[in-house]
């Protein structure tokens, strides 16, 4: 509808100068004025004024206590308007009040600033998340079915083995009946054959015992006379076997052991990423710069910087141990390995060096090549970064103590994985909890993700909404849920994505200045090295 202010037909004037238009209203003496006319309405002082613009006229209601008067002020503790009797009496004496027409701006321009970020930020990301729900729900599907599968196989292993021993003592079972009933079929043979001749035995002797008593001759004395007896050789039966009957004894099934056979299951860990993550602990190092840092323990740092000393620091922000670099140069990377000894870059020497107390033992010094950053993987070996002399060549290698076992460098086109040039040597590194190798390829503006095998698994550079050329990722590392978390030094922020590359949240809006290096302790706090404020800061981000 148009507002009849703006109306042809019925222009509403200054009461006072008659000019159209007028962009001001008194609103307790009800008159439109021009603003050359509000000086003049507002000196006359026998009666109060309040000059509002024109279309927030009427927003003065009339006080409910004392009918002659307006509300000009707002009591927010009673959230009541008050007039001037009202804001004088001991009712609202110690309350707070607001101007009405401040109030009102102030609340307009933030309910304009919640449309406007609820329209174009806020509710744009619950549609995106609520477009996710179906994404997440088939891919929980997906690996659950992958886990039973799994357990299916399993099973499926174990029945088989099971059922080919069953087989197999089944299997010496019939043998054993075999020879058993071969035995007894030997016995009969004998037996039948002796009892035979028994029958033979018994005949001769009743034909000549039947011939030798009728009458005697001189052929019966002989026939009598070559008998030989054979009763002792029939009185004993043939030799009998005895056999010793197999058994089966079960044994008793052992649950626990049969879990051990079949394997264990993980049990199911749910956690949120913190809305607004807690710093836990800030430390003050004693460098010029502070470049990385990488966990001894849940209570103790090993740090390195622009200096030549390596310090190890407790969550107080003592030192608890300082070791000098072997060349006396910077070292530009640390990591703690598995066994617990720190292992540093020296590029100026091309040295990967061990500290063990306070000896240094050089693992290894390249030729052609420099080293840049490096981490310590699960399985005890090392990662190492490196760029050639010429700086035209990248690559990640991988060493058993000082033994290269394997080369990452080219996908699987032949292109280079990882950017090259002068500046382009900042790339931190660090072994996902899938195996992963997880590059911060600051040149490249990505982190580059590798299988073991160093087959390409994906190259993330930042959300969908970040422009590209605004992501420099520094330092890296990944947690206990294989989420990967990266340094954005340029934003003074952390990116978070889990080990598919998908982007999770920030962490940011926790006065972290400059961060650079990165590490996670065991109960999966993070702890960032400010390069420009040379601090050490444990954040908790996840509840």
């Amino acid at each position: 509808m148009e507002d009849p202010m703006y109306s042809l037909q019925d222009v509403i004037r200054c009461d006072l100068c008659e000019s159209p238009v007028p962009p001001k209203h008194c609103d307790i003496c009800h008159i439109h004025l021009c603003e050359a006319c509000v000086g003049e309405h507002v000196s006359d002082q026998s009666k109060d004024h309040y000059i509002v613009p024109f279309k927030l006229r009427g927003i003065t209601p009339k006080c409910t206590k004392h009918s002659t008067e307006v509300c000009t002020q707002l009591c927010t503790t009673c959230n009541i308007p008050l007039c001037p009797i009202c804001v004088a009496s001991s009712e609202h004496k110690q309350h707070k009040k607001r101007d009405i027409l401040t109030l009102f701006e102030t609340k307009r321009k933030l309910m304009q600033k919640d449309l406007q970020d609820l329209d174009n930020s806020i509710y744009p990301k619950y549609q995106e998340a609520a477009t996710n729900i179906p994404v997440q729900r088939a891919d929980v599907n997906q690996r659950f079915q992958k886990l039973t599968t799994a357990l299916d196989k399993q099973g499926e292993a174990l029945h088989t083995e099971i059922d080919s021993i069953i087989q197999g003592m089944k299997s010496d079972i019939d043998d054993m009946d075999a020879q058993h009933i071969a035995a007894i079929d030997q016995q009969e043979v004998a037996i039948n054959h002796t009892i035979t001749e028994i029958t033979q035995a018994i005949l001769d002797l009743k034909r000549l015992l039947e011939r030798i008593q009728d009458k005697l001759n001189i052929s019966d004395v002989c026939l009598v006379s070559e008998y030989t007896s054979r009763t002792e050789e029939f009185r004993n039966l043939p030799a009998q076997f005895q056999v010793t009957l197999p058994t089966f004894t079960p044994q008793e099934i052992n649950i626990d052991q049969i879990h051990q056979q079949i394997g264990s299951l993980s049990k199911l860990a749910i956690t949120f990423l913190l809305d607004e993550p807690r710093i836990l602990t800030d430390i003050k190092t004693e460098y010029r710069g502070l470049l990385s840092v990488s966990c001894l323990s849940d209570s103790e740092l090993w740090t390195c910087g622009v200096d030549s000393i390596l310090r190890l620091y407790n969550l107080q922000g003592e030192i608890l141990s300082s070791v000098q670099t072997k060349s006396g140069h910077v070292p530009w990377d640390i990591s703690v390995t598995r066994s617990g000894d720190l292992v540093y870059i020296d590029p100026r020497d091309r040295s990967i060096n061990l500290v063990r107390g306070t000896q240094i033992q050089t693992l290894i010094t390249l030729r052609g090549w420099r080293p840049r950053y490096l981490c310590s993987t699960s399985s005890g070996d090392l990662l190492v970064t490196m760029t050639s002399d010429d700086e035209k060549q990248t690559k990640v290698v991988r060493y058993s103590g000082s033994t290269e076992k394997q080369s990452i460098q080219w996908d699987n086109q032949g292109n280079p994985l990882y950017s090259f040039g002068q500046y382009n040597y900042i790339k931190y590194l660090s072994e996902n909890r899938n195996l992963d190798i997880c590059v911060a390829d600051y040149g490249a503006g990505a982190v580059v993700v590798v299988s073991a095998a160093g087959k390409l698994r994906f190259r993330y550079t930042g959300p969908p909404s970040t422009p590209r050329k605004s992501f420099h990722p520094r330092g890296i590392t990944t947690d206990s849920r294989a989420n990967i978390l990266t340094s954005d030094y340029d934003n003074h922020h952390i990116h978070i994505i889990d080990q598919d590359g998908q982007f999770l949240r920030y962490i940011h809006n926790c006065g972290l200045q400059a961060p650079w290096g990165l590490c996670v302790d065991s109960r999966d706090n993070l702890f960032v090295a400010e390069i420009k404020t040379s601090k050490v800061k444990k954040l908790q981000y996840y509840k």
